[in-house]
């Protein structure tokens, strides 16, 4: 229970961060296009449509970190823990859609170079820069949950295009080079290919029941099987509902004169210790395993 309640305020953290930065992302989305208007930049609009999109990517983490809260029951016996996974998995393929429109949209500019107004862009683009700094900046200390890793990608985008925005704002005031912005754009392009597939990678893992990282198959066969009474374990399977919950499921062979109860109180509590899995299914044999 005590376990329970603590996934239970880690899923309330995430989604009160998510949230906020929802909020102020949304808050600011018409900010930007106003601006972008006025000033007639394009590099400022599309950055505006590029954070609404995040603002629905939010929307959604933190909508799924809600709904993991939600106790299991006779339809989703494990509960709804995996919405997050889910949602970061989409929003890992939201901001590799985002990237492409953003590499397509960078060699569109280097073709034909846009005119902007470069001061009133780099006075947007410099608010912006603060709010998706402070939006960052309470989504970044929660690396450990997926689905808010992918949602901080999402605002790490808005976060290097606003300083994309204002670099070719300053190289067009100060230099009139027009090309600086669809350069610069390649360079955020790459570093968000690489964070959403990471993400998609680790959530793909997740819901194909891969072993988590850090668990190891074999040296779980040979730390349980040192438990007194214990001569073999086997048919040991690991997997994940999130990164932070671990799961696993194993039979242990036991001699017939032991004590089952402490048996299996000293196993799990060798998991919990030794392994950091604190959610796992043991099946005792005192004989030959039914399954063979």
């Amino acid at each position: 229970m005590a376990h329970q309640h603590h996934h239970h305020e880690h899923d309330d953290a995430a989604s009160n961060k998510l949230l906020h930065a929802f909020l102020l992302i949304s808050a600011f989305v018409g900010v930007e296009v106003v601006g972008g208007l006025l000033a007639n930049s394009l590099a400022l609009l599309a950055d505006a449509g590029h954070m609404a999109l995040d603002a629905v990517a939010l929307g959604l983490a933190a909508y799924a970190a809600y709904l993991s809260r939600r106790a299991e029951n006779d339809r989703l016996s494990y509960g709804y823990h995996r919405y997050q996974v889910l949602a970061a998995a989409f929003n890992a393929l939201l901001l590799l859609a985002l990237t492409t429109w953003i590499v397509i949209e960078a060699i569109g500019r280097l073709r034909e170079p846009e005119t902007m107004l470069p001061i009133p862009a780099l006075i947007i683009a410099s608010i912006g820069f603060v709010v998706n700094l402070i939006a960052f900046r309470w989504l970044h200390g929660s690396t450990d949950n997926m689905n808010v890793r992918a949602a901080a990608l999402h605002v790490l985008g808005d976060l290097l295009g606003s300083v994309a925005a204002m670099t070719a704002a300053l190289c067009v005031w100060l230099w009139g080079w027009a090309w600086a912005d669809p350069v610069l754009a390649f360079v955020i392009a790459g570093i968000l290919i690489r964070g959403a597939v990471s993400v998609l990678r680790e959530a793909s893992h997740i819901l194909l029941e891969g072993v988590p990282g850090g668990v190891d198959i074999e040296s779980i066969k040979a730390g349980l099987g040192a438990v007194d009474d214990v001569m073999e374990i086997h048919h040991v399977h690991a997997w994940s509902l999130t990164p932070d919950m671990p799961m696993v499921t194993l039979h242990a062979t036991v001699d017939e004169g032991a004590d089952g109860q402490r048996v299996l109180t000293e196993l799990k509590s060798r998991l919990a210790t030794s392994f950091g899995i604190e959610h796992s299914t043991i099946q005792l044999e005192p004989g030959p395993c039914p399954d063979d």
